[in-house]
């Protein structure tokens, strides 16, 4: 039973750790990656369209892109260039693609009920020999592809992070905009390229739900998990393995709740649905002040 719930909670963690990679890049550079869902949700609607117009998981994963960047560009534009407040921009990010998505559902389908598209999830990639490893190699080498990203995505963003001069000046405009202005760069191009590739990245995230767990798109179907990923991002104190630690222990909450209602716990289902946004407050609130966000975050650039 062990197995099965961390193989669970590796599923359950791979559209998080998309989410909170793209978050980290808009944090890192200052502003509050509060939109994160609505990227998701966007990405998770182009994936399925992509892949059923093009006849490719390809084309699907590539639509995801645009259509979670598509929505950060709109962020970046209001929260950046127009120096609105990141936390408003953000919610109503998340209303538009929830509503634009819903919406465009419909257009598809020609009525008014939603188009009904479904597709074979993405297989598995057994990686030779490594997948034939007793109980180890079924849980970590005999994955479907985007998980197998996710993991790369984390040390590429750790390298980008800590070992190019991209990442240390992206860092350095989330803590002193005013000195990099100094140095020569732009601190507003940084962080609108940082938001709109970040919204590339949570979209990713969207496609792991609609192309690779469920094979189809519905109203809503991210369901709270950019807000969880937002969660990962600030319990994993800003990195990128850190932020994969925090979704992995979500993934393992949300796994043990899908257990109980299967051993048929006397509790209604939808306290059991609220177990792993519990958790969240809670080590939310136990982090308190110990937690050092990036020093400039949701503050304005200045004119």
């Amino acid at each position: 039973m062990t197995i099965d719930i961390i193989a669970a909670a590796i599923r359950i963690a791979t559209p998080l750790l998309f989410a909170a990679l793209g978050g980290l890049l808009s944090e890192r550079s200052g502003v509050f990656a509060v939109g994160l869902e609505g990227m998701m949700l966007a990405g998770a609607f182009a994936a399925i369209i992509g892949a059923s117009a093009t006849g490719s998981a390809l084309g699907g994963i590539a639509l995801a892109i645009v259509g979670g960047a598509i929505i950060a560009t709109a962020v970046a534009v209001i929260a950046v260039r127009y120096r609105a407040d990141n936390m408003v921009t953000g919610l109503a990010a998340n209303i538009l693609a929830l509503g634009l998505t819903s919406y465009l559902l419909r257009v598809i389908a020609g009525g008014g009920a939603p188009a009904s598209i479904h597709l074979d999830p993405l297989a598995s990639w057994p990686i030779p020999y490594l997948s034939d490893i007793p109980t180890i190699g079924p849980l970590l080498f005999d994955q479907p592809p985007l998980t197998y990203l996710a993991v790369i995505g984390c040390v590429l963003m750790s390298l980008f992070l800590r070992r190019t001069q991209a990442g240390l000046t992206l860092t350095a405009t989330g803590e002193n905009p005013e000195a990099v202005f100094a140095s020569g760069s732009s601190p507003m191009r940084v962080r609108m390229i940082a938001i709109i590739t970040g919204g590339a990245i949570a979209g990713l995230g969207g496609a792991v739900l609609s192309l690779q767990q469920v094979g189809t798109f519905t109203d809503g179907m991210t369901g709270g998990r950019g807000y969880l990923a937002l969660a990962s991002l600030i319990v994993g104190r800003w990195t990128p393995w850190g932020a994969a630690i925090a979704c992995l222990a979500f993934g393992a909450a949300e796994a043990l709740e899908l257990r109980m209602q299967t051993f048929g716990v006397p509790v209604s289902s939808y306290i059991v649905q609220m177990v792993p946004y519990l958790i969240a407050l809670a080590v939310l609130a136990g982090i308190g002040r110990s937690s050092r966000m990036p020093a400039s975050i949701g503050q304005p650039l200045p004119r």
